[in-house]
């Protein structure tokens, strides 16, 4: 897909900028599309997560101007008209701003978001019908089961919620433990909470919701190994113990 005649510097930036794509867990992989300094102060990355699988599946499309990079990506894994599920958390640009195309590259893929998201937005959004999804409900996908869990306001949007893959105790976690910079590291096994909640402090993007400490626990109940993190690298380890530390970070 080519760019326009005249790009503008944002387009630029992210044409140049470089894209990759690592296998972070089994089946799992990290498509990364890092910006620069000169439209985020410090850097930035908007990460996509493919699950390889029966029934392929995307989450977050990344948006609308990165669709040819995110494209290009999955292309060196299968064909994109293999995608049947286009999974994402919230109604942002970067989590679905590129749905459309997905959904006319890959006329056979359907959206998946949480009821509220499917009801308010999704419907209206595109002419797919999304599949919403209920607390607790399941996606089998083949080898891997997600199964949906809401989190309204955790960080922001009523409609917001995650995947865990119960097979591999994988957190599709999007904008939670948001880092700056490129994210050079496909995946970190060292501190993160620190350089997010530093991020956090500074961008102030939660919605102080009364509910985060009750939505961070039941998150953590999950006991996941591997977060796949939006923003940044994604992390493997005590994934129970990470969530609790700012389950109290939050609140204090």
């Amino acid at each position: 897909m080519s760019g326009p005649a005249n790009p503008t510097t944002e387009e630029q930036a992210m044409t140049t900028a470089s894209a990759s794509i690592h296998e972070i867990g089994p089946g799992i992989h990290r498509i990364s599309i890092p910006v620069g300094p000169d439209l985020v102060p410090g850097g930035f990355s908007f990460n996509q997560y493919l699950i390889v699988d029966e029934q392929p599946l995307l989450f977050h499309t990344g948006p609308r101007k990165m669709f040819p990079m995110v494209r290009a990506q999955i292309e060196k894994v299968l064909p994109l008209s293999k995608l049947r599920y286009l999974a994402f958390s919230h109604v942002e640009a970067d989590e679905c701003g590129s749905l459309p195309d997905f959904l006319a590259a890959a006329p056979q893929a359907r959206p998946v978001c949480s009821e509220v998201a499917a009801l308010v937005s999704v419907s209206d959004l595109v002419d797919v019908e999304p599949i919403g999804m209920a607390d607790g409900q399941a996606l089998e996908l083949g080898h891997h089961r997600l199964v949906w869990q809401s989190t309204p306001h955790l960080p922001h949007g009523w409609e917001c919620g995650y995947l865990f893959d119960t097979t591999t105790a994988t957190l599709f976690c999007g904008d939670l433990f948001t880092q700056p910079g490129a994210g050079e590291r496909p995946l970190a096994s060292d501190d993160i909470l620190g350089p997010s909640e530093a991020f956090r402090h500074r961008m102030d993007y939660f919605s102080h919701t009364r509910e985060a400490p009750v939505l961070i626990e039941k998150l953590a109940q999950l006991e996941p190994r591997l977060l796949a993190c939006m923003h940044g690298s994604a992390w493997s380890g005590d994934g129970a113990g990470l969530l609790r530390r700012l389950g109290m970070a939050y609140a204090h």
